[in-house]
């Protein structure tokens, strides 16, 4: 008899908690369906070929589009790739094949620090270090702390790619009497492209929608883009300062452009899902 009412009492609990966490997983759905959806509806209505190709107007004049800011947030991504990938990717060289236990520890946990600091840190830290001793917001700011995001989501993903490759391979090449380093480029890098990739890419993800960081170091532009040590603008910082304007076009192409940045974020997404996939 007690027997049998311990079986039911787990069954019961099984069930319950199978319950909970489906109720929480279309939780988790209900949000994400409803910030997209809600981006989609207010963002499509606006979102046409002027809004790509067209610059800002002036106050008062209707019209026009985020021309400069979406080539902004291209160059702001492309100088902290430039910064991030071969830093991140040394450092999760470093982890995987070179460091000792005690080194990897300390390293990891704090790679595991930095990237959850606050992303308004980061920006505040780069206009100490930049934009203060440069006397001027800049493009270069702007991508330094954007790759200081970037930089321990690639080292972390880079290690962890690297340490799903066989130890077998790293055996069979060191028994060919090639070098420690040719072994790491030419046998364990292949070996964890896919998975680089996929880290590269999220981090992309990562930075592409921040906004705290640019405040503090890019600081927008309405001339386009002037130089590397000149204010730039970016998506991110046109959907802050529209959303909050008092002029109803320049809230709509807010939408627009929070549209834009969704899209581009889910395309990046899917191609990362698309990589891991090809990877099983």
């Amino acid at each position: 008899m007690n027997s049998t009412g311990g079986n039911l009492r787990r069954r019961w609990m099984n069930r319950l908690m199978l319950v909970i966490c489906g109720c929480a997983a279309a939780i988790v759905i209900g949000f994400l369906v409803l910030i997209l959806g809600y981006t989609i509806i207010n963002g499509v209505s606006y979102f046409n070929l002027d809004f790509i190709t067209q610059a800002a107007k002036p106050v008062g004049e209707t019209g026009g589009g985020m021309r400069e800011d979406i080539f902004g947030t291209f160059i702001l991504v492309g100088i902290a790739s430039i910064i991030a990938l071969p830093v991140g990717l040394m450092a999760g060289i470093f982890l995987s094949e070179v460091a000792g236990d005690k080194a990897a520890s300390v390293i990891r946990f704090s790679a595991d620090i930095l990237a959850g600091v606050p992303s308004i840190i980061v920006g505040v830290f780069a206009y100490a270090l930049l934009v203060r001793p440069m006397h001027s917001y800049s493009a270069l700011s702007a991508g330094v702390a954007l790759a200081i995001i970037m930089i321990p989501v690639v080292a972390r993903t880079a290690e962890e790619a690297m340490h799903l490759v066989p130890n077998s391979q790293r055996e069979a090449a060191l028994a060919l009497g090639i070098s420690r380093w040719r072994m790491i480029l030419g046998v364990i890098m292949p070996g964890a492209t896919t998975g680089i990739v996929t880290g590269v890419m999220l981090a992309i993800a990562r930075v592409a929608g921040e906004t705290a960081p640019l405040i503090f170091t890019a600081l927008g532009s309405a001339f386009g883009v002037q130089g590397l040590t000149e204010p730039i603008g970016a998506l991110p910082l046109q959907i802050y300062r529209y959303a909050l304007s008092p002029y109803s076009d320049w809230q709509k192409q807010a939408w627009a452009a929070a549209f834009l940045l969704v899209i581009l974020v889910l395309g990046i997404n899917i191609v990362v899902r698309l990589v891991s996939y090809r990877k099983k």
